[in-house]
């Protein structure tokens, strides 16, 4: 079986130097907020180009603790809206939720999965305070028309770079494009930690300080407690595994796109919508995503015959039960998107002949069988 993402072998490329800093972190005993946090944290923020990350304990909270911040800091209230993809996973959409903001759906493009910068402006009102962009599958969202649209409506930008570890725009990482952005290290991300991990990063001293703050009880200093709180810190043992493999993600990247690269040049079946790639550089594939209206089928054919896959993701945010008062809505790029796509094993430990077998299977397949 060749697997979506193989962890353990991706664990493999750095073992003896994740062993050193495991047992560093257990040897100090020191697990919370010491000496790990704050070299990845510095590393980090100097990796995306901004002057301060904030770790924190997973990629939604880093989301949620940007905007709770906004509200602590009076730039948004309760019932302010804020633009989202209709097409993205749905802890972009709880973020939004979870302080009290009106997340306001925004169908994507069809090639690119990213949000369509040409209906954006149609639905921006008084109340809208916001855009979060998604740089869903690893592909860039950012435009020069939504960062113009910030700008002529006096927007917000935030960014989830959940999945675009690494990702370019114009020579400048995403992560750093708007004025704060929400990453995961969940374990399958480009750059992830052995566990649930997530970061805040941002230009804005002030916001720096009420993210660490909200993310630490409430407390800027120990046992005073200016925000109601929660618990939601990167330990030390992420932080230092972390930090191994931030060493190394660009090397990993630049694996991924090679895969990539020979996926799109050599998968001809005419009944796979391959993605469209126009920049290089904003695409760090973390997940290679095709489309095909025989999705289930050809999911059970790559199975039968050894290929792993998965469904990004199967039922969109409007028709989750969550969100009942979406469920009549009817977005149709999004959910032929959520209809059609499949995603393929892509990962820097592949080897050639997996990579061969799963493009010659594909190629096989045949829907009329």
């Amino acid at each position: 079986m060749i697997k979506f993402l193989d962890l353990q072998k991706i664990t493999q490329k750095y073992s003896d130097e994740i062993h050193e800093a495991v047992n560093r972190v257990v040897d100090s005993g020191w697990y919370l907020q010491g000496q790990e946090n704050e070299k990845f944290e510095t590393n980090y923020a100097r990796y995306i180009g901004t002057k301060y990350a904030i770790g924190c304990a997973n990629g939604l909270d880093a989301l949620i603790w940007i905007f709770r911040a906004y509200v602590e800091m009076g730039i948004m209230n309760p019932g302010d809206e804020v633009i989202v993809p209709a097409n993205t996973y749905i802890a972009s959409i709880l973020a939004i939720s979870e302080n009290g903001l009106k997340p306001i759906l925004v169908e994507p493009n069809i090639e690119t999965y990213q949000i369509d910068d040409s209906k954006i402006e149609a639905v921006i009102t008084e109340r809208t305070k916001a855009i979060l962009i998604v740089h869903l599958y690893g592909q860039c969202a950012y435009t020069d028309k939504i960062g113009k649209l910030c700008k002529k409506y006096q927007l917000k930008l935030v960014e989830d770079n959940a999945q675009a570890h690494g990702c370019k725009f114009n020579g400048r990482k995403t992560g750093s494009l708007g004025d704060a952005a929400g990453h995961s290290f969940y374990p399958g991300k480009n750059l992830g930690a052995f566990g649930d991990a997530g970061a805040v990063t941002t230009n804005d001293e002030e916001l720096a300080k009420v993210v660490r703050a909200v993310a630490n009880y409430g407390s800027q200093k120990k046992y005073v407690f200016k925000y109601c709180g929660r618990n939601s810190r990167l330990d030390e043992i992420q932080a230092a595994v972390l930090d191994v493999k931030l060493k190394y993600l660009d090397e990993d990247v630049a694996i991924r796109k090679e895969v990539a690269k020979y996926y799109i040049k050599h998968i001809t079946n005419p009944k796979i919508i391959l993605p469209v790639v126009k920049d290089w550089d904003a695409h760090v594939f973390h997940i290679f995503t095709i489309r095909t209206q025989k999705r289930d089928e050809l999911q059970k054919y790559l199975a039968d015959n050894g290929v792993q896959t998965i469904i990004h993701y199967p039922i969109p945010p409007h028709k989750q039960e969550c969100y009942k008062e979406w469920n009549e809505l009817s977005f149709l790029i999004t959910e032929l998107i959520h209809n059609e796509e499949l995603s393929l094993p892509i990962s820097p430990v592949m080897t050639k002949s997996d990579i061969e077998y799963v493009v010659e299977t594909i190629n096989s397949w045949d829907i009329d069988c």
